[in-house]
């Protein structure tokens, strides 16, 4: 594929699945509005940053580090547009997600990240390759922008939101939100939603700067599993996001069964982030207009069947 033949995001990109829940939203006491990414290419929403990222880069050669979803949908977006990739991810990693990655055509370098950062041997890599472009999967104005598109498709929405509540790791994904639906002038307030034990995003709302995990922390939200949100995403967070609610491991669990029981809907533990946060801080959601966006599909069969076997 040629670079003028490259296709649009808007027009590559499937629209987030909306999904109306009854059982689901009395359960929760809110209003809700499931937004979810699941059914997104590679299954998670992922694919929106990885393509606009690889589509708007020169360099024909990608070394990224990833828990999976990003990887994926690197790996995906590269054989689109005829591009290579490496993607370092933790030896912990899920399954079905090393396995995605080189299916879809990515090399996988697996690492020890109790001995060696996953950003340690991307900088080994790229010294070996100094050709290729070095991507985040969060921190990037293209990651951004790439999200964006979905708070531009929630914007258009005939539903008015008190609230989106979205995941929020390294914060790709919730500067998006804020950015898309700030472009579109809808005015709406942004949730994060995040691991207790991963809460370096909460922490640095409220001291007012960014604030960074000492290690890698192991939440069963392995989407969630950042040492710090990116500088890029911070200057949009800190203006743009009105809370974040840290959420027990429990709640997270419980949202995934949820999601399962009440609306029939498969989703990994990161994307259910959004409904354990309507779990943990009721009396914040009650009776509001709620748009929960659910991140990914992507989990591990086991640990699936471990979750919803309580």
């Amino acid at each position: 594929m040629t670079k003028n033949a490259v296709t649009p995001l808007t027009e590559i990109v499937r629209h987030t699945t909306i999904v109306d829940a009854p059982r689901l939203a009395k359960r929760l006491g809110v209003n809700l509005t499931i937004a979810t990414e699941t059914f997104q290419h590679t299954g998670s929403f992922k694919f929106r940053a990885a393509y606009n990222l690889a589509a708007n880069i020169p360099q024909q050669r990608i070394i990224t580090a990833s828990s999976g979803n990003f990887g994926q949908a690197v790996a995906y977006a590269c054989s689109l547009l005829g591009k290579q990739c490496i993607i370092v991810m933790p030896a912990t990693s899920a399954k079905v997600k090393v396995d995605a990655v080189r299916e879809y055509g990515g090399t996988v370098d697996l690492v020890d990240v109790k001995t060696k950062s996953r950003a340690q041997r991307v900088s080994e890599l790229s010294s070996e390759d100094p050709g290729a472009f070095v991507a985040s999967a969060y921190d990037d104005p293209l990651v951004i922008d790439g999200n964006a598109s979905l708070g531009r498709e929630l914007a258009k929405l005939d539903r008015q939101f008190d609230y989106i509540v979205s995941p929020i790791g390294g914060g790709g994904l919730i500067s998006g939100l804020v950015k898309g639906t700030r472009e579109s002038g809808k005015e709406v307030k942004i949730v994060g939603a995040e691991p207790a034990m991963a809460n370096d995003a909460a922490r640095s709302l409220r001291e007012g700067h960014i604030i960074r995990n000492e290690t890698e922390p192991q939440t069963i939200a392995d989407g969630a599993r950042t040492l710090s949100i990116g500088n890029h995403n911070w200057e949009v967070i800190k203006t743009g996001v009105q809370d974040i609610v840290e959420v027990p491991e429990d709640n997270i669990k419980e949202g995934v069964r949820q999601l399962f029981s009440l609306a029939n809907l498969k989703c990994e533990p990161t994307g259910a982030l959004s409904i354990g946060a309507v779990l943990t801080r009721p009396e914040f959601f009650k009776g509001k207009s709620v748009c929960c966006v659910i991140s990914g599909g992507n989990v591990d069969p086991e640990v699936y069947r471990s979750i919803l076997a309580g």
